[in-house]
């Protein structure tokens, strides 16, 4: 019995890891309250749903074109105009089988053995792992809960050398919740413009879940539409994690390299998923708004109920539905030696799951998910900060 290399290198991601444990003490019995997954629990718009039914009645049963139906990519594209103020043809457009395909068909597309991967930390588990399946090597930048979870831009102009090919972030950040402002965008993207070979993946699949400031896109800065891949998804702004879509604007020469990878792996998207696709690029962002002020309150919560739990320190997440505390003082190399194992000690005695910050490239640190019930998110941190206390701190 033989494995490839390439699959023994790879390790189940983190968030994944936890939430199967998460489910494996619940169906033994145990009161787990899980905050591991980053998953809405809003249910999806009722005109998603709608969609939805109307193309299981309707003609879309048969293979569908790789890159994604004519008119879903045309309706894709007016959102971008609408909601970024970016110009894309649809022939710029690629729709995949989740916002994480959209990512390794632009990481394999553009990045190889010997080439380097820039990904400020920290960052979201699968940016590292797709680097590697790719054969390239992440160079990661970290930063600290004091910058705010925000890499100096200096430390990132750093980073990059000759054999860099990408520069990989996402804002809103998944893990920290933190969101770049324009300023801060626009000194990356000085920094970008002095390195005519470096492309960046931009992931915006939280950009209708910012409370603070303004979401704004980075291929929307001056000079940096042909340097970009936007990638974007239904799955936290809709609601539709189970439906697997995602999708990038791109300069067309990467749309058609990531169509011919597509063509290998999964060919085209789901075919009703799409026509739930077009539903949700042409409704009104506003209607939005209900789930967007949910999310804000729950960070007022969970912000709130933390301040008990002795020796975590949080910054102010401006966007999505994470927030990332510095819990290193918990870890004291004997009884947690890391914060993995500070993540598997409250799943354990506490009853609460939560990810090591470790996956995320920010070791001492363990995000939580408040994407779920306000009675759920204050049982979960009156049990950490119990847990704390018994552990002395």
């Amino acid at each position: 019995m033989h494995l490839s290399e390439l699959v023994t290198s790879i390790q189940e991601p983190a968030t994944l890891l936890m939430a199967r444990r998460s489910r494996e003490l619940k169906a033994q019995g145990r009161d787990i309250v899980d905050l591991s997954l980053g998953e809405p629990d809003q249910p999806p718009p009722a005109f998603a749903l709608e969609a939805a039914r109307k193309a299981i009645e309707g003609p879309w049963h048969k293979y569908p074109p790789v890159n994604g139906f004519a008119d879903v990519r045309e309706a894709i594209a007016a959102k971008f105009k609408r909601d970024n103020g970016l110009d894309f043809s649809p022939e710029q457009i690629v729709v995949s089988t989740g916002a994480k395909q959209s990512l390794i068909n632009v990481i394999m597309a553009l990045a190889g053995p010997g080439d380097e991967v820039v990904i400020p930390a920290p960052y979201w588990v699968t940016y590292s792992a797709q680097v590697r399946l790719a054969g390239a090597t992440p160079v990661f930048v970290p930063s600290t809960v004091q910058e705010d979870w925000k890499a100096p831009v200096e430390r990132i102009a750093a980073a990059i050398t000759p054999r860099t090919r990408l520069l990989v972030f996402s804002s809103p950040c998944n893990p920290s919740g933190s969101v770049l402002t324009r300023e801060e965008l626009q000194q990356l993207a000085d920094v970008v413009a002095r390195h005519p070979d470096l492309i960046v993946v931009s992931d915006e699949i939280y950009e209708h879940i910012v409370f603070d400031g303004e979401h704004v896109s980075f291929a929307s800065l001056p000079g940096m539409a042909e340097r970009t891949v936007t990638v974007n998804g239904l799955s936290k702004a809709f609601a539709l994690t189970g439906w697997r879509v995602g999708y990038i604007g791109a300069p067309e020469w990467i749309a058609k390299a990531c169509t011919r990878l597509q063509g290998q792996f999964t060919s085209g998207t789901n075919s009703i998923a799409q026509r739930v696709t077009l539903a949700c690029m042409q409704a009104d962002p506003a209607l939005l708004a209900p789930m967007r002020e949910d999310f804000r309150r729950r960070r007022e919560l969970v912000l709130k109920a933390l301040e008990q739990v002795p020796g975590w320190h949080c910054n102010r997440p401006q966007g999505a539905f994470y927030v990332l505390p510095d819990a290193s003082t918990a870890i004291d190399g004997d009884r947690i030696a890391d914060s993995e194992a500070l993540a598997m000690h409250l799943l354990e005695h506490a009853g609460v799951s939560v990810v090591a910050g470790d996956a995320f490239g920010a070791p001492g640190t363990v995000r939580l998910s408040y994407a779920t019930s306000d009675d759920l998110i204050t049982k979960a941190v009156e049990r950490i900060a119990e847990a704390m206390h018994k552990l002395g701190h």
